[in-house]
Parts: structure tokens; C-alpha cells; sequence
């Protein structure tokens, strides 16, 4: 007869009940239910400690999560992959994705899908969204799905990659490791991986094609990306344009971009031809075309007080004023650049003023009251011209990518990876090996490496880093503490074991597998493994059952955690910049779950003839 759960082990697993319920009716924001959580462990614990433990104690428990390296990888690969974004190192691989989903937006998420899961069998889960997240962000941005609608799809196929190989994320290693000390032979990298690619190919339609829709749109359109934006561009003696006929470059222009007017034979140096399209697609026009849209003495020195001031150089539109002195003026005869030492990139004049040609292709472009420009420059010179010249400046500085520093920040984020998926080279006593560096350390060293190298800078660092995911984070840490330590882990683990005595070898180990699942959702992915592992072990000794297939439901069960944000830590990473509730991951996670522990039950009873 199973005793009756201690008083500490009730109080635990009535406040995860009280915070799940908090979590997925959305009323109150995640930030106030995490602190408010935090605050009742503290309080609660001060007042009733845990069993040979001191009032103090419990407020060290609470409070770990702030401290624990959970937390603090979280933090550091939020700040590399915020290095690959402002550095622009992501570029060159999301054109070419890109190219995939301008092509079909169903065969884009399918390949990208496909690219996560096989990345992350050999690769750790984490370091593999890391390097995604940021391209698929972009993606969004260029027009492809809604980042909300494809991160917790892809979330999951790296989920599911990981779990496909011992090496595949830390918890498989942990799960491993405690089999061996239990008696059990070890496991060698793909032991399993037959199992859960057969899996996964029963979940890839549901990820590919069911998924998106169930999940919100919760991207802003942004202002900057819908203006189409007029100037001039000119042919210089290095542009690909120069000697070349129209239509030899036309399949190389961006969608979002057009020549306004076009040379009767080749484009010659020197020529300058009216252009249009959005700030994205003059800035990828500029890239492939290697032509100029501003005077380049202008941003040459641009480039050359920034890295001079340490500064970084800023996009912004400005709208032109009736007390403007601009009015009436164009580009040359403005003196815009001499002034202020910033360069107008172009034009957008709104429809109610003269419709969307700024003036015929055969005039410099005058300015208007009411016109939009595309400004390029560091903040002093923007203000001063802002104020100088009566503009109002819009919200929505975009920062220029450092592309000075885009090789630098993806050799920094590849050698993060590579320490905590393969490890460092080290001679010992016992020869050459590869010494596993684990992944909090490798993304705290990646981090500082970004900050010191300026490819993040510390008054920036705001913006890399979610305070709901940090709160959230550490609450879960401290809910996943008190139950195991409370003994409530244990307690529904005795109770599991009474429970499954007279059921059939398929349905215990579909029990075992479920029990893990609900387990590492609610708490964390160590705690699952750390108490079920042992628990599964113990069961199939009883009931003479082999082991190796309960060992196995355990370390699936601890990868399905895709139900709730706090389950697992690229759940979090995520979180912010899909703007995704609770909700969304109940909403579209539980189904996830069923299926998958269907399916692997059925293939493990399978597989061991059960």
C-alpha cells in the first residue's frame, strides 16, 4: 500500500496544477504568473522548509533559476544569434531558402523541416535552432510564412531529430547514462534512429500541412517594407549591369524591385536610370547589381565614422514638412550630404499627393511636402538633419548589418556549435580525445566572444534578450526543483508502478512513456529522466518485462515536450519572437504528443515483440 504524498510533495503538486491552469487561461501575462510563482515557493518554503533543510534554503531554491545554466544558455544564444542577424552572416543561406519558398511555400516549410530534423540528429538540438531561428525570421520578413506560424513547427522537427540519436540532446545522454550505471549494455549512437525516423515520418504531415493552421499570425506589418521608395541609380565600371543588356539581368532582380526606365542597347558606366522598390529590395538590388544609389564619397565616409566612432550606421524614413527648406529642391541642388553627412537613398511620394512616379523619368526628382525619405547615416547627422531641415522622423530606425563582421560572427556561433555537438580536441594521459564541453559553456564563451569582437555591442544587448522568457524560465526551474525535492516525483512514480501491475506489456510501456511526457512538460527534461529512468528500470525487473524497451520509452518520452513553453528550453527561445501565447503551444503541441506516443509505443512493442 503506496502512503499517503507529504505535505511538501501535496503543496508542489497543487501549485503546478494552480500555475498550469494560470499559464494556459492567459488572463494574467506570463511575466506576473512566473514572478508570482517564484514569490510563493519563496514564501512558502521560508515558513514550511523542506525536511532537514533551514528557512533559507528554500529562498536559494526559488530563486536558482536566475543563476542556473538552463537560464543562462538560453540568454547566450539569444545574444549569438542576435550577432548573426545585426552582422548579416544569415543572409547568404536565407536567399537561399528563400529562393525555395518564393518557388512553392508548402515544398519552402517542408524542406526546411526536413533540414532541421536531419541537422539535429547529429548536431545539439539547441545550437541547431540557434542557427535557424534567425533565417527563418528573415524569411518572414522577405514575405515567406508568418515566423508564428513556422517556428513551432520547426521547434519540433528539431525536437524530434534530437531524440532520434544518443547524441542528439543532452537528456538522451543523461537517460543513457543512468541505464549503464543500472546494469544496462551501452547504447551506441544510432541504436534507435530506425524507431524514430519511422515515427517521425507519421508526424512530418501533421507538422507540414495541419500545424501553421492552427497557429496564429501574429506578425506587424511593417511600415518600412510596404513604401516603394524612387531614385536613381547609377552604372558604375564594376556593376554587373555595365555592358550587359536588360534582359540578362532581369532573373536576378529581387520581385520587389523594377527599373522605372531602361537604355536603349547596354547599360554603360556613367549612366543613371530612375529605379523603385521596397527598402529590402534596393538593398538587394544594390547587393547583386553592385550599382549606386547614393554618391559614394557620401557613404564612404559614413562607413568610415562609424567604425571610427564605434557607432552603428541607421536606415530611417523621414517625411518632408511644408516648412521644410527641401521643398522644391532636388537631390544635388539640396546639399543634404555637405550639411549633414548623411545620404538620401529615396523617395516615396503617397498616392493622395501625385500619384506613385515622384516626377517624369526625365527629371532629377524634385521634393514635396508630404514625401518619405529613405535616410542613411549615424544618429547625430539624422537628428540634426531631422531638425535642421523641419523633418518628422518616423519610428523604426533600422540598424544596417555590420557586414564587416558577418564572417567573424558565424565563425564564432559554428565553433559554439561545434564545442557543445562534437567537443575539444585534448591530449591527456590517456592519449588524444574529444573533451564535451557542454552547451551552457560553449554559449557563454560564444557570448562574450560576441561582445568582445563588436559583433554585438553591450548597449544592445536589450534587444537580444526576452524578460518574459528569463522570468518564465526560471519559474519553471523552481516548479521542476520543488517537485523533485518535495518527493511528489517519486510519489507519482510509486503510484505509476501499483498502477500498471495487471495491464499488458503494451499498454505499461505506453503508461511509462505518457507518465515521462506529462512529466517533462509540467517540470523539466532531467527531473523526467532522473526519476523515470529508474522507475522504468525498477517495472520491467517486477514484471518481467525487458528493459531496454522501457528504458527507451522513458528517453522518448522526455523529447516530447512539445505541449507547454516551459518543457524544454528551445520552446523558450522561440516564444518571443513568435509572439506566441501558452496557448498556442497546448493548442498544437497535445496532438503532437498523442501521435507521437502512439506511434512509438507501437513501434517499440513492435520492434522488442512485446
Amino acid at each position: 500500500m503506496i502512503e499517503a504524498p507529504s505535505f511538501h510533495a501535496t503543496a508542489a503538486m497543487i501549485l503546478t496544477v494552480i500555475v498550469f491552469v494560470a499559464f494556459a487561461r492567459g488572463r494574467i501575462s506570463v511575466e506576473i504568473v512566473s514572478l508570482l510563482t517564484i514569490a510563493m515557493i519563496a514564501v512558502f518554503l521560508y515558513f514550511y522548509p523542506l525536511p532537514h533543510s533551514m528557512a533559507t534554503d528554500g529562498l536559494a531554491l526559488a530563486f536558482a533559476g536566475f543563476g542556473h545554466p538552463a537560464l543562462i544558455t538560453i540568454c547566450s544564444l539569444m545574444i549569438m544569434g542576435r550577432g548573426l542577424v545585426v552582422t548579416g552572416a544569415l543572409d547568404p543561406t536565407a536567399r537561399i531558402l528563400e529562393r525555395v519558398w518564393k518557388f512553392n511555400l508548402q515544398i519552402g516549410l517542408l524542406v526546411s523541416l526536413l533540414l532541421a530534423l536531419g541537422l539535429s540528429m547529429i548536431v545539439n538540438d539547441t545550437p541547431v535552432l540557434v542557427l535557424l531561428l534567425p533565417i527563418f525570421v528573415a524569411l518572414a520578413q522577405r514575405g515567406a510564412m508568418p515566423a508564428s506560424k513556422t517556428l513551432i513547427p520547426l521547434n519540433a522537427a528539431v525536437l524530434i531529430g534530437g531524440m532520434a540519436t544518443t547524441i542528439g540532446t543532452s537528456t538522451n545522454l543523461l537517460v543513457v547514462g543512468i541505464a549503464v550505471d543500472l546494469g544496462m549494455p551501452q547504447m551506441s549512437v544510432f541504436h534507435y534512429t530506425p524507431i524514430v525516423l519511422a515515427a517521425a515520418l507519421v508526424a512530418l504531415p501533421y507538422l507540414w500541412l495541419v500545424m501553421p493552421r492552427l497557429l496564429p499570425d501574429n506578425s506587424t506589418g511593417e511600415v518600412i517594407s510596404q513604401r516603394r521608395f524612387f531614385t536613381r541609380l547609377r552604372v558604375t565600371g564594376r556593376s554587373e549591369l555595365a555592358g550587359k543588356h536588360f534582359d540578362e539581368i532581369t532573373d536576378s532582380l529581387p520581385d520587389d524591385f523594377r527599373f522605372e526606365e531602361r537604355p536603349n542597347g547596354t547599360f554603360e558606366p556613367g549612366q543613371r536610370l530612375l529605379i523603385s522598390g521596397t527598402h529590402d529590395g534596393l538593398e538587394d538590388a544594390m547587393r547583386v547589381l553592385r550599382g549606386q544609389v547614393a554618391p559614394a564619397w557620401v557613404t564612404d565616409r559614413i562607413s568610415r565614422e562609424a567604425k571610427a566612432l564605434g557607432e552603428d550606421i541607421q536606415v530611417v524614413e523621414m517625411v518632408v514638412t511644408a516648412d521644410s527648406r527641401i521643398v522644391g529642391r532636388t537631390l544635388a541642388s539640396s546639399g543634404i550630404a555637405d550639411h549633414y553627412g548623411v545620404a538620401v537613398l529615396g523617395v516615396h511620394r503617397p498616392d493622395r499627393f501625385i500619384g506613385n512616379r515622384p516626377s517624369p523619368a526625365s527629371e532629377e526628382i524634385r521634393f514635396a511636402e508630404g514625401d518619405v525619405l529613405l535616410v542613411t547615416g549615424l544618429s547625430d547627422g539624422l537628428q540634426n538633419f531631422a531638425n535642421g531641415d523641419s523633418l518628422l522622423q518616423l519610428e523604426g530606425a533600422k540598424l544596417m548589418p555590420r557586414r564587416s563582421k558577418a564572417v567573424l560572427a558565424a565563425c564564432i556561433m559554428f565553433a559554439a556549435v561545434a564545442l557543445a555537438s562534437i567537443g575539444l580536441p585534448f591530449f591527456g594521459e590517456q592519449g588524444f580525445y574529444m573533451l564535451k564541453v557542454p552547451i551552457a559553456i560553449s554559449a557563454l564563451t560564444g557570448a562574450i566572444l560576441m561582445f568582445l569582437t563588436g559583433c554585438v555591442k553591450f548597449d544592445r544587448v536589450g534587444r537580444a534578450l526576452s524578460a518574459k522568457v528569463i522570468v518564465l524560465v526560471a519559474a519553471s526551474i523552481a516548479i521542476g526543483r520543488i517537485v523533485l525535492d518535495s518527493g511528489a516525483a517519486a510519489w507519482l512514480g510509486q503510484v505509476l508502478a501499483m498502477g500498471l501491475a495487471d495491464l499488458s506489456p503494451a499498454f505499461v510501456l505506453a503508461a511509462i512513456m505518457l507518465f515521462v511526457t506529462i512529466l517533462t512538460n509540467f517540470a523539466s527534461n532531467a527531473t523526467a529522466a532522473t526519476v523515470g529512468t529508474p522507475i522504468a528500470f525498477n517495472i520491467a525487473t517486477q514484471l518481467g518485462l525487458p528493459q531496454e524497451p522501457l528504458i527507451l520509452a522513458v528517453l522518448f518520452g522526455c523529447n516530447l515536450c512539445y505541449a507547454t513553453p516551459i518543457a524544454y528550453q528551445t520552446n523558450m527561445l522561440i516564444m518571443a519572437e513568435g509572439n506566441y501565447s501558452f496557448a498556442d503551444y497546448l493548442r498544437t503541441g497535445v496532438p503532437l504528443v498523442l501521435i507521437m506516443v502512439t506511434t512509438l509505443s507501437i513501434l517499440l512493442v513492435t520492434t522488442y515483440g512485446m
